[in-house]
């Protein structure tokens, strides 16, 4: 084999290398949003990786040689870097999902961001550079989260709720319910509305670590309730 023909072989294998190992480090992040049920999984950070990878291995070898001297200005490595590093907000910006008064995925988002970072790293050949930083996110993401939990511990939520209720004694399980979960019932308040129909309407405190969804699903399998409406006081 010529030796040129084998160096420009030995450069492809390393650039391969490059894509191999951007994708497993961000596949390594998106398994981790994926396992906590974030919308952005191991195929998105993964995909993100290596797109910035190769835009950047593109940046630094695909348009090298292509002006002679004298033919103009020789194509600057870092543009197409810089546009991943802008681009990448859109696709963060699609992980963030409102509800209500309060918004989800900013750290998904910021995983997405970072990720694309990585790959920059890789494919501009930092490996250490690449893999440190995957390992940061990581840490961040999982144990410094379930740390950060731990010391910073949210206060209860103070929620309304109004139930239908087909009969009044059903209360009871409404408030085995709300002991179960650890909610802590502050006052009640009940009206007749027809015949074998009630109308409950709760004030309750509800931990930070149970989903207002868990408990509404709860309420609803009783036999004779049923949520009609549930805010939280956010005064």
């Amino acid at each position: 084999m010529p030796a040129d023909l084998l160096d420009q072989f030995l450069n492809q294998g390393e650039l391969v290398l490059r894509l191999l190992v951007a994708a497993a480090l961000g596949a390594a992040i998106g398994f981790e949003r994926e396992i906590h049920d974030h919308p952005a999984g191991t195929r998105t950070h993964l995909l993100v990786a290596l797109g910035s990878t190769i835009f950047t291995v593109l940046s630094i070898y695909g348009f090298a040689g292509l002006l002679g001297p004298g033919e103009g200005t020789a194509p600057d490595p870092t543009r197409i870097a810089a546009q991943v590093v802008s681009g990448i907000g859109f696709l963060g910006a699609g992980a963030i999902i409102h509800y209500g008064t309060s918004i989800r995925g900013l750290t998904t988002a910021a995983s997405l961001w970072a990720t694309a970072s990585i790959g920059l790293a890789v494919g501009a050949g930092d490996y250490v550079l690449g893999v440190v930083g995957a390992a940061i996110v990581v840490f961040s993401l999982w144990p410094l989260n379930v740390l950060v939990a731990r010391v910073h511990r949210r206060p209860a939520r103070v929620m309304r709720m109004r139930l239908a209720l087909g009969r009044l004694e059903a209360t009871g399980q409404v408030s085995e319910v709300l002991t179960a979960i650890g909610a802590d019932l502050t006052a009640i308040q009940s009206r007749r509305v027809g015949a074998g129909r009630y109308e409950v309407e709760l004030e309750l405190r509800l931990p930070a670590r149970v989903p207002l969804q868990t408990l509404v699903a709860q309420l609803n399998g009783l036999a004779d309730a049923e949520v009609i409406e549930s805010v939280e006081d956010v005064d």
